[in-house]
Order: C-alpha cells, then sequence, then structure tokens
C-alpha cells in the first residue's frame, strides 16, 4: 500500500514519485538519467497509483509529469521486458507472469479527470501512458510517437486503440505504420494535444486546469467523464438514456443542492464530493 501519510511511495517506489496536494495527485516518472523510461518498479506503481486515484475520495483530478527537460517518457525499459522474456523462454511462465505489470491504465476505469503534463519525449509506453490521461499539455520541445513497428513489435499498452480515437483515423494509421515522430505543434493541430506551452509554464498550466476542473461538482465531473467516454460507444438514444440515469443520481447528491444554494447566495460552492 502506498504511504500517503508521508506522500510519497516511499523506499519501495524511488523511480515513481506520489504526492497529494488539496485535492490533486501528482505523479512524477523519476528517471531522468535513462529519458524517463518505465522499468517494472515504474509499472507497477503506476498500476497502484490507478487504483488509488480511482478509491481515495480526497484525490478529485490527478496530473502525471517527469523530472527533467528531455522526455516525459521515453517508453518501457526494453531492457527489464527483455530479462522477463527470458525467464519465460526459460520455462518459468509463472514468475514471468508474476513480473509482468498489469498496465492498469489500459482498462481500469478511472472517472477522475487525469493530466498529463509532456515534455521532450513521449514515445512508445510514454505516449501510451499520455493517451490514457483526459488531458495532455504539451511543452514547446515535447515530440510524440510509437515507434514499436520499427523493432517489429506493436504497441501493446492501448496505443493502436486509443490514438485512432483521439485523432483523424489516417494520421493515427500514418504515426502507427511508420514510427515516425511529431512535434508538439503538429500534435497540437491534430487534436492530440490540448495546449502547447512553454516549458517552464507547464505544470503552471496543468495545476491552472486541475484547479478549474477542481471549483465544480466533483461528483457531477467523474459523471460527465463517465457519460462522455461510454456515449462514444453507444446509440445516440442509449446515450441520452444513460445520461438520464446518472443525473437523476447526482441530483440526489448534497453537492448538488450546495451548488444551486452557492448561486442563490451569491457565493463560492463548497463542494464536498458526497
Amino acid at each position: 500500500q502506498w504511504n500517503t501519510a508521508t506522500a510519497t511511495l516511499g523506499d519501495r517506489m524511488p523511480d515513481l514519485i506520489f504526492k497529494k496536494t488539496g485535492h490533486i495527485a501528482y505523479l512524477t516518472i523519476n528517471r531522468p538519467e535513462k529519458m524517463n523510461a518505465m522499468n517494472l518498479d515504474i509499472l507497477n506503481g503506476l498500476d497502484d497509483a490507478w487504483i488509488q486515484i480511482r478509491d481515495d475520495s480526497e484525490i478529485w483530478c490527478a496530473i502525471i509529469n517527469s523530472e527533467g527537460d528531455k522526455a516525459f517518457s521515453a517508453g518501457v525499459d526494453l531492457q527489464e521486458i527483455s530479462d522477463i522474456a527470458q525467464i519465460a523462454d526459460s520455462g518459468d511462465l509463472q514468475a514471468a507472469k508474476k513480473l509482468q505489470p498489469q498496465l492498469l491504465w489500459k482498462s481500469l476505469e478511472v472517472w477522475k479527470p487525469i493530466i498529463a503534463a509532456v515534455n521532450g519525449y513521449c514515445l512508445a509506453g510514454g505516449l501510451e501512458l499520455a493517451l490514457a490521461c483526459d488531458f495532455i499539455i504539451a511543452s514547446e520541445s515535447a515530440s510524440f510517437g510509437l515507434p514499436e513497428v520499427s523493432r517489429a513489435i506493436i504497441p501493446v499498452g492501448g496505443g493502436t486503440q486509443r490514438l485512432p480515437r483521439v485523432v483523424h483515423f489516417r494520421k493515427a494509421l500514418e504515426m502507427l505504420l511508420t514510427g515516425e515522430r511529431i512535434d508538439a505543434q503538429e500534435a497540437y493541430n491534430i487534436g492530440l494535444v490540448n495546449h502547447v506551452v512553454q516549458h517552464s509554464d507547464l505544470m503552471l498550466t496543468c495545476d491552472e486546469l486541475a484547479n478549474k476542473i477542481n471549483r465544480n461538482g466533483p461528483l457531477a465531473v467523474r459523471a460527465i467523464k463517465e457519460l462522455a467516454y461510454k456515449g462514444m460507444d453507444m446509440e445516440l438514444g442509449q446515450g441520452i438514456a444513460f445520461e438520464k440515469l446518472l443525473s437523476d443520481r447526482i441530483s440526489t447528491t448534497e453537492d448538488a443542492k450546495e451548488g444551486p444554494l452557492a448561486f442563490t447566495e451569491k457565493r463560492e460552492a463548497a463542494y464536498k464530493g458526497r
């Protein structure tokens, strides 16, 4: 379990730093000397993080960033993955399975907003991690790509599925099949990132976005995110019905009473997430 009292992962995961400030959780990939390539400690720590963000009622929004100015993440540490493959090849499949991270960012439903603060290289698994977030704020130096095909492998962190859903299909297919990188401005032009800012303004911009979101009713925020994502796989009529269902649930909460009351009394709403 995570040691939230000290607001870090402690000695167990020095390469992934976790802290909470107010209602915002910060995850920092901390291997700048390795271009923030994600080793097993980081990948397993991210699995823990996805669960904690989902389950901790005090977390309303999360920001993922990285140390250094060269890379958000150049992807998964291929040496460690190669070591797992060698264990599997030796016939010890159970040991290999225990070492294999779940990559919960691929499938675990987390309805709290998550922001990726991307600087430098955002490649392979690094881009897949960013794609699993709801917003990407990029520094001017950022570059994006899924180069797996150049190594005769395929992206397995959700890249083949999420990229075509975020940007134009033909552009996504070009990136996937060539493995070539695009710069921050092109990423903005095709809708991959929300904003491009100077590196010095990267975390400030992410904090501002998180705080804008957190000024709203957190239960309504989560319901809206769930509706938006699930609605993409529904027919319009189904989506409208689902919207009504969640709206009815939200309308019975304390926050749903506080919002209109605060408006009437011309004051800031004091939302509690219940």
